[in-house]
C-alpha cells in the first residue's frame, strides 16, 4: 500500500499527453498513447526496455519530436520542439545521469548556465551560495556539504543537488527517470522523502520506474506501456504488486482502471 494522500483530479489536469505517437525507421515506438497527470501527483510509467515509456516522455522534455497527438499544460495546448521550450513552460527532466559538473560544488552545479550576477554584472557568489542553502535547507535539511566537489557526494546527495536545481528554477512538471536506481536503503528514502516534499508543494512527477517496489511506494498512479501501446493506467493503492506485474509481462490490465 502506498503511503500517499487522495490527489484532487477533479480539476485541469497540469499536463495531458494526448494520443501521442512517434516511428523510427517505420518502427511506431509509441503507438496513440494517452497519459495524464495532476497537481501533487506521482504518476510511473513502467513497462519492459523497449516499452515507449523514455520515448513518450521525452517528447514532453523536448528531446524528441512527436509525429502526433498534442500536449497539453494546464488545459492549454502547448508545443514543445527542444528543451528550451520544455523549460518555459516549468517542465524539468532529471536523468539517471543527473548531468551535474563532477568538478563543482552544489553551488556551482545548481547556477550553471543561470548564475545570479550584481548591479554591476560580476557574479554574485554569495547570493548563489546562500540561495542554495535556502533550497537545500527545504528540501534536504541534512546536506551539508556545499563547498566539496559534486563527485565527492553519494548518489542521495547528488540526487538533492539535481531536484533542488529544477526546483530553484520553478520547475512545475518534474520527469524523474529511475532517480534511485543504484542507490542503498537510506539513499533511496531520501530521494523518496524529497519526492514526498515536491508532492507537498504541489508539483506533479513522471516518474520512469523499473522497480515496482519503488511504483508502489512513491507513486498515486501507474501507467504501463507494451509495445509502445498503453495497457492501462491504474490507481496504485487499488492494485497489488501482481497486477502491475501482469500488465508489464501480459500486457493485460486488471479490472481496477483509474479515473
Amino acid at each position: 500500500m502506498n503511503v500517499q494522500g487522495k490527489v484532487n483530479r477533479s480539476g485541469t489536469p497540469l499536463v495531458e499527453l494526448r494520443d501521442i505517437s512517434i516511428s523510427f525507421g517505420g518502427i511506431k515506438a509509441v503507438d496513440h498513447v494517452s497519459v495524464d497527470l495532476h497537481p501533487g501527483e506521482v504518476v510511473g510509467l513502467l513497462g519492459h526496455n523497449g516499452a515507449g515509456k523514455s520515448t513518450l516522455i521525452k517528447c514532453l522534455s523536448g528531446a524528441y519530436h512527436m509525429d502526433s497527438g498534442e500536449i497539453l499544460i494546464n488545459g492549454k495546448k502547448v508545443s514543445i520542439n527542444n528543451p528550451r521550450d520544455a523549460r518555459h513552460l516549468n517542465i524539468e527532466t532529471i536523468y539517471q545521469t543527473l548531468a551535474l559538473a563532477d568538478n563543482l560544488d552544489a553551488t556551482s552545479n545548481l547556477f550553471l548556465g543561470r548564475e545570479l550576477v550584481t548591479p554591476l554584472g560580476f557574479v554574485d557568489d554569495a547570493r548563489m551560495e546562500a540561495e542554495t542553502r535556502k533550497i537545500m535547507s527545504r528540501l534536504n535539511p541534512n546536506f551539508r556539504k556545499f563547498k566539496d566537489p559534486v563527485s565527492a557526494l553519494s548518489g542521495g546527495q547528488r540526487q538533492s543537488v539535481a531536484i533542488a536545481r529544477a526546483v530553484y528554477f520553478n520547475a512545475k512538471i518534474l520527469i524523474m527517470d529511475e532517480p534511485t536506481a543504484a542507490l542503498g536503503p537510506q539513499e533511496t528514502k531520501m530521494v523518496s522523502e524529497l519526492i514526498q516534499e515536491l508532492k507537498a508543494q504541489g508539483l506533479g512527477i513522471f516518474l520512469i520506474e523499473h522497480d515496482i517496489h519503488n511504483v508502489m511506494e512513491l507513486c498515486d498512479r501507474a501507467s504501463v506501456m507494451k509495445n509502445g501501446q498503453l495497457v492501462g493506467t491504474v490507481n496504485v493503492d487499488e492494485v497489488t504488486d501482481e497486477d502491475i506485474l501482469g500488465m508489464i509481462i501480459l500486457g493485460k490490465s486488471p479490472d481496477h482502471q483509474a479515473g
